[in-house]
C-alpha cells in the first residue's frame, strides 16, 4: 500500500494547512515548507517549488530521516537539511512548520530587544515560550540548519533572523499551525503596542503561577524532555524580582540570541 493511501487521513489534514498559511498570508510564492513524522522513520514533507496554495496531496513527498525520497514525484524542499536537524536533534517532535508570517517576520528584521523572549501573555507564554532568535545562515544551507543547534534542546519555536519563524510540536500538523497564529497575533499586538508606548511585562510570580495552569491543562514545558525545570526559570533563570528589577532574565537584553 502506498504511504498516500495509508495515512489518507493525515495527508488531507496536511495539504489543508499548507492551504490555509496561503491564505493567510504566512508563506508566499513558493516559501515555507512543513514536515510530519508519520512514524519512526518516515517523514511527510512539502516538495520544492510549489506555492502551498497550489498543493494538492499527489504533490506530497515522503522522506526516511536520511533525507532520501521514499514516495513522490517531487523533490523534498530544498530545506530537508533544517528538517533531518530538528528531528534528529528532538526525538519528541512530531510536527514542524516554517514560514513567513509577516508580523513575526517584522520582529525578525527589526534591531534591538527581543521581545518574543518576553512573557507579555498567559496564552502565549503557555504555548508557545520564548522564542529565541537563531543567526542569520544562508538558506537552504546546513549552516542555516546549524545553527538552530544551541536552540533545539530547550526551546519549540524560534525567529530566524531576516528570514522568518520555524514552530514544533510533539502533536500534528494542525496543532503546530495553531501555535503559529497564535505567536503571529502575539507578535501583531507586540508591534502595535510598541507603537503607542511601552509593553508591560509579565512578572516572574505571574509566570510562576502559570506553571500551575500548564500543569492543570496538562501541558508539558518547552524543550527536550528534562531539559527545562521550570517555566519562571525558563523566562527568568530562576530568579525572582528584587525591588522591580530582574536578577537575571536571559531573554531581557540586547538580541538574546541564547
Amino acid at each position: 500500500m502506498k504511504f498516500l493511501d495509508k495515512y489518507a487521513t493525515e495527508v488531507e489534514i496536511f495539504v489543508n494547512v499548507c492551504h490555509r498559511l496561503a491564505h493567510n498570508l504566512y508563506v508566499t510564492s513558493s516559501g515555507g515548507n512543513l514536515a510530519w513524522k508519520l512514524e519512526d522513520n518516515l517523514l511527510l514533507i512539502t516538495p520544492t517549488l510549489l506555492n502551498k496554495g497550489d498543493i494538492s496531496l499527489e504533490d506530497l513527498v515522503f522522506i526516511d530521516l536520511h533525507g532520501k525520497v521514499v514516495e513522490g514525484k517531487h523533490r523534498p524542499t530544498g530545506e530537508t537539511p533544517m528538517y533531518l536537524k530538528f528531528f534528529d536533534v528532538r526525538k519528541d517532535i512530531i510536527s514542524v512548520i516554517h514560514c513567513h508570517a509577516p508580523n513575526v517576520g517584522a520582529l525578525a528584521i527589526m534591531k534591538g530587544k527581543n521581545w518574543l523572549m518576553c512573557p507579555v501573555y498567559p496564552e502565549t507564554t503557555i504555548e508557545v515560550g520564548p522564542v529565541p532568535l537563531v543567526p542569520y545562515a544562508e538558506p537552504l544551507t546546513q549552516q542555516l540548519a546549524d545553527n538552530f543547534g544551541p536552540f533545539l534542546p530547550k526551546y519549540n519555536n524560534f525567529m530566524m533572523e531576516s528570514h522568518g519563524l520555524v514552530s514544533m510540536s510533539r502533536s500534528g500538523i494542525r496543532e503546530t499551525l495553531m501555535l503559529v497564529e497564535l505567536l503571529e497575533m502575539s507578535a501583531k499586538s507586540i508591534l502595535l503596542a510598541l507603537q503607542v508606548g511601552e509593553i508591560k511585562e509579565l512578572g516572574y510570580q505571574a509566570v510562576k503561577d502559570l506553571g500551575n495552569t500548564m500543569r492543570t491543562r496538562g501541558l508539558s514545558l518547552f524543550g527536550a524532555p528534562g531539559v527545562n525545570k521550570s517555566l519562571e526559570e525558563l523566562y527568568f533563570g530562576g530568579s525572582p524580582v528584587f525591588g522591580g528589577k530582574r536578577l537575571k532574565h536571559e531573554g531581557h537584553k540586547g538580541r538574546n540570541r541564547l
